[in-house]
């Protein structure tokens, strides 16, 4: 199981934020005993950052009964209420201010994990004072995917990105409440292999991208090396889309992250290599067409859940390596390790 301070780190660069060094969990990560924690602690300090810097501003439409003209009439309101006698319409207008989709998500968010029991009260308790800080200026958009799904279509950037991203995090591990108004219940989404799938892969692309400078660091697509007697025959292929490419004028690494318990399978009483990862890494580099004098290679990674493994091939011509990587061991040895893997 993944300590949750490398969990944090992991986290991190898998949504393209390099860890805070000033403030964040370089000791307070140690305390925590569930993800949960770790997520509302990283919640609520970049609530506080956000509050700092000063909350986004953007323009909404309000409707309200004026005393004065502001904005639109709405007439048929105005009338059908017998406005006009004392005085005042109905109007709707647009306001500049803090009552943005994302902020109010956000604050949805802090409310929903201050009434969760699982919670430490003390955690609570900040949650809740950071909440008064928005000084009801802001309309709570509760947590539901319909809410998530609105404010991702802004595609927000930065801390608010960041933040985001958490809050994805949390619903994704609760769990339906027996009682549709009672406090939700959260699993450890440490146990989500599909989900962790996916952190690891954008974990290790965006911390080459971020940590080192000789690859060029992205997500390809292949084309296959086949011919057919129309473009609609071809296609019916299969799309080859690398987890993450490293390349630079003489390496081009084709690097797949598999997040799985194992390496190897038992097969007739022997332990052999998971050979559908293996002929996947092999079709991407029998499609690959190099430039001249570039070494191509492959890399399978996997996480180092019960076994370790460090072994090396030349498949087709090519160097390949499957290797696991103990996420269990401290931050530094985990870095340390994915940058000897491309040295």
């Amino acid at each position: 199981m993944i300590p949750i301070q490398n969990l944090y780190y992991l986290l991190c660069y898998a949504w393209n934020r390099l860890p805070e060094r000033d403030e964040l969990l370089a000791t307070d990560a140690a305390e925590f005993h569930r993800p949960l924690e770790l997520l509302a602690h990283v919640l609520l300090m970049g609530t506080r950052r956000l509050l700092r810097q000063g909350l986004a501003v953007s323009y909404s439409t309000r409707e309200e009964e004026l005393p004065e003209i502001r904005g639109r009439v709405q007439l048929a309101p105005t009338v059908t209420r017998n406005l006009l006698p004392q005085g005042r319409a109905v109007c709707v207008y647009d306001e500049l201010g803090p009552d943005t989709p994302f902020n109010g998500l956000l604050l949805g968010t802090l409310g929903h994990l201050s009434c969760t029991r699982s919670l430490p009260a003390t955690l609570r308790h900040e949650l809740r004072l950071i909440m008064r800080r928005f000084h009801g200026n802001v309309t709570v958009r509760p947590l539901t995917l319909a809410n998530l799904r609105a404010v991702r279509r802004l595609r927000p950037t930065g801390a608010s990105g960041f933040l985001l991203n958490v809050c994805e995090l949390v619903y994704q591990s609760a769990l339906p409440a027996p009682d549709a108004d009672g406090p939700s219940s959260f699993r450890d989404f440490r146990r989500d292999e599909v989900l962790m799938a996916r952190l690891f892969e954008q974990f290790v692309r965006n911390f080459y991208r971020l940590e080192q400078r000789r690859f060029r660091v992205l997500s390809e697509t292949i084309s296959w090396q086949a011919e057919a007697p129309d473009e609609d025959t071809l296609g019916l292929l299969p799309a080859m889309i690398t987890d993450t490419t490293l390349e630079a004028p003489d390496r081009k690494i084709i690097l797949d992250t598999k997040y799985y318990a194992a390496a190897l399978r038992m097969r007739y009483d022997q332990q052999k290599l998971i050979s559908p990862h293996l002929y996947q890494l092999y079709a991407y580099l029998q499609n690959q067409s190099p430039t001249a004098g570039q070494q191509l290679e492959g890399i399978l990674l996997y996480p180092a859940a019960t076994q370790t493994l460090d072994v090396r091939y030349a498949l087709g011509g090519h160097p390949v390596r499957i290797v696991t990587i103990n996420l269990e061991q401290p931050w530094q040895q985990i870095a340390a390790d994915l940058l000897g893997l491309v040295q």
